[in-house]
């Protein structure tokens, strides 16, 4: 999916909600545990339901490994599932030396040689340049970059300053920049970071951000908005656990969508404020 279909998609739906798709065993409803295939039965209803409603899911992709062959056959079940008007996202936080690197693109990216052909993926950049480039050599294919988290250990590295005042977050998304275009790299940025989005926005002001953590995390949509919407958007926020596991009854799907609902109207406010939308 190029940035432009992406950005006609948002105003199109007047949203730019990511749905999570990490899918537990342990949490889905019970009556789908004798299906064939319980993971992608579920996921197909979530699917269902909200598809009108997001611009993006996104399978996280430890959730479908820690199954082996089984997990991996309920991810392709999956990706073939997701409308063709949705972004997709192979939450994988891929990094590694070029050679490697290229066999997970193949992995993901390429639907002749695996299966799978997901818009984007996800990666670490700690090992450089030859970390993240050959998931840029597929046209039309995005990195979304590790960036700014808001997990416990993110203060760990990623606030360290150099001499000149730069955190090493900032350094990251420089030198990354010098390696793609707005048209092929994404930022992921934790919601909960508030007003660290306005410098991610001051080294990159035209790039999509991936915003986990809104809802059931505590981030807040509207701080988001605030401090990270750009002329085009340039959000794909995320929720996982407020829409997928609001219910674990036989309503699942349905109450699934009034989750993804609410925070699609939220978006559409935010959305007209910004003037982005009328």
């Amino acid at each position: 999916m190029t940035r432009a279909e992406l950005i006609h998609q948002i105003k199109a739906k007047r949203s730019f909600l990511c749905v999570g798709l990490d899918t537990d065993l342990a949490k889905i409803p019970d009556h789908l545990l004798d299906d064939e295939d319980p993971i992608y039965s579920f996921n197909k209803a979530i699917i269902e339901a909200t598809a009108d409603l997001c611009v993006a899911y996104k399978p996280n992709i430890a959730f479908y490994e820690c199954y082996g062959i089984k997990g991996w056959q309920s991810l392709q079940r999956t990706w073939a599932a997701l409308p063709k008007d949705c972004f997709s996202i192979a939450d994988a936080k891929r990094g590694d030396i070029g050679n490697t690197s290229g066999r997970y693109a193949m992995a993901f990216f390429d639907e002749k040689a695996s299966g799978l052909g997901f818009d984007s993926i996800t990666i670490a950049p700690y090992m450089g340049k030859d970390s993240v480039t050959p998931f840029l050599d597929f046209k039309d294919k995005w990195a979304i970059v590790l960036a700014l988290t808001s997990n416990e250990g993110s203060l760990d590295f990623q606030n360290f300053e150099n001499k000149e005042g730069l955190q090493l977050f900032e350094q990251v998304i420089d030198k990354v920049n010098t390696w793609g275009t707005p048209e092929n790299l994404m930022y992921v940025v934790g919601a909960t970071r508030g007003e660290g989005f306005i410098k991610i926005r001051e080294h990159a002001p035209d790039h999509f951000l991936l915003v986990p953590g809104v809802g059931a995390q505590g981030g807040s949509l509207e701080d988001v908005c605030k401090f990270g919407m750009n002329k085009d958007c340039g959000l794909l926020v995320n929720s996982t656990r407020g829409i997928i596991y609001a219910s674990k009854g036989t309503d699942f799907a349905e109450r699934a969508r009034q989750e993804a609902l609410i925070l699609q109207k939220e978006m559409e406010v935010e959305l007209l404020k910004a003037g982005i939308i009328s």
